[in-house]
């Protein structure tokens, strides 16, 4: 595809009320890459110059708002409620988070893993594991864990207290020459209601046996953030980074990790984190008007292990937790049938190599060579090796190269 966005004639000078027409592209092309199958995006795409150069005048004029989202639930890897933001709002989400991230990193600490770049799952795995085996002194003394986990963490975070947050954030440590646009637009984003004209997709049944902690639609007033935009995963993370900060430097408490909601903390003594969960429970209601889930305190002996983000972490060893087994086995499962009953398309092969290859991601990194063997020598259909062959150690499909006939995009 010819891009001429950048012709002279489009350029628009950065000056205090002004953004930079790259900058929109550069949040555009992000979007494009993960959301281009959607129908708000192949809309937004059929235009693209034109709809960004109304949204940036939207943005500098003060006239953008929010459109209704879809709301739908999944059911994998949990059930969840996801609110999808139309496609012009995504682009706006990512050009803030942009701007926004570079102070963000150098704002967060180490151990919190959520949505940042080099860190992630795998990486607030291995951390916890060090962390235990490091506070054991190598596994040769005692060493407990706390894990705790906040109650309907997105739907009860307060925008209020959000927005006050952020707000004092970006006046003292955003140095952007758009530091008033950047707030305006924050403000926007943060008190959207996105229940308010939403779209349903599915059926209204779907959310029957959903937890109403879990469904933005029974927040309380003047609460909660859609689970499905990137800017609530970055402020959710940033709502929690005073509870970071007072367990790390208040508590001083070095052992230390938190995804999203979930949070670990190993210490050698048990009866200090005992002491701890009552201390955690009121920081969290007092500042951040948030409650501990009462059934998801733990807190055992290391040798006990403990889940933590799908694995099962024990001295020496890393397991996947049985949910991730039942997902994977399902997974097979479904793509024996598409197999079974199409011939497959490109598009199918690209497919069943995405879903393949991100529960083998999750498990290589864990004791589950024999697993691995079991479930792909002996429950996948051996039609998918005319296609792929298994990389050494069983922990990636290899498309075969071969050319794609005429034939291959035929249904039999």
């Amino acid at each position: 595809m010819q891009l001429s966005l950048f012709d002279e004639h489009h350029k628009y000078p950065c000056g205090n009320y002004h953004i930079c027409i790259e900058e929109l592209f550069s949040a555009y092309i992000d979007c494009r890459n993960s959301k281009r199958n959607s129908f708000s995006a192949l809309n937004f795409e059929i235009e693209y110059e034109e709809n960004l150069l109304q949204l940036k005048e939207e943005l500098e004029n003060g006239t953008y708002s929010p459109k209704p989202s879809i709301a739908f639930i999944v059911n994998k890897p949990v059930k969840r409620e996801i609110f999808a933001a139309d496609f012009k709002d995504r682009v706006v989400h990512h050009w803030l988070i942009n701007k926004l991230n570079p102070y963000l990193e150098n704002h967060f600490i180490a151990d919190s893993y959520s949505c940042r770049i080099g860190k992630g799952t795998h990486f607030g795995i291995k951390r916890i594991d060090e962390f235990i085996k490091d506070c054991s002194k190598n596994y040769s003394e005692d060493a407990y864990v706390l894990k705790l986990d906040v109650q309907g963490f997105f739907m009860h975070i307060n925008r209020d207290i959000l927005y006050k947050m952020l707000q004092n954030f970006i006046l003292i440590q955003y140095k952007g020459y758009d530091k008033g646009l950047v707030l305006e637009v924050t403000k926007k984003i943060i008190f959207n209601n996105a229940i308010l004209n939403c779209s349903i997709k599915g059926n209204k049944n779907d959310w029957s046996d959903l937890p109403r902690n879990k469904s933005l639609f029974h927040s309380p007033p003047e609460c909660g953030l859609p689970i499905g935009n990137l800017t609530s995963q970055i402020f959710a993370n940033f709502y929690l980074h005073t509870l970071d900060i007072f367990i790390t430097q208040q508590i001083r408490n070095s052992y230390y990790g938190r995804y999203v909601d979930d949070f670990i903390i190993i210490h050698r003594e048990k009866e200090f984190l005992k002491a701890l969960i009552p201390q955690i429970s009121n920081f969290l209601s007092i500042k951040l008007k948030l409650n501990l889930h009462p059934n998801k305190i733990y807190l055992q002996h290391y040798s006990k292990g403990v889940k933590f983000l799908g694995h099962i972490i024990k001295p020496n060893r890393i397991y996947i937790s049985n949910r991730i087994k039942g997902n994977f086995f399902q997974a097979i499962h479904k793509q024996n049938r598409i197999i079974h009953n199409n011939r497959p398309t490109k598009e199918i092969l690209i497919a069943f190599l995405n879903s393949m290859n991100s529960y083998l991601g999750l498990m290589k990194h864990t004791k589950s060579y024999k697993l691995r063997k079991r479930f792909l020598l002996s429950k996948l259909s051996g039609s998918w090796l005319n296609y792929f062959y298994l990389s050494k150690g069983l922990s990636k499909f290899v498309m075969l190269v071969r050319p794609f006939r005429k034939s291959d995009m035929l249904p039999r």
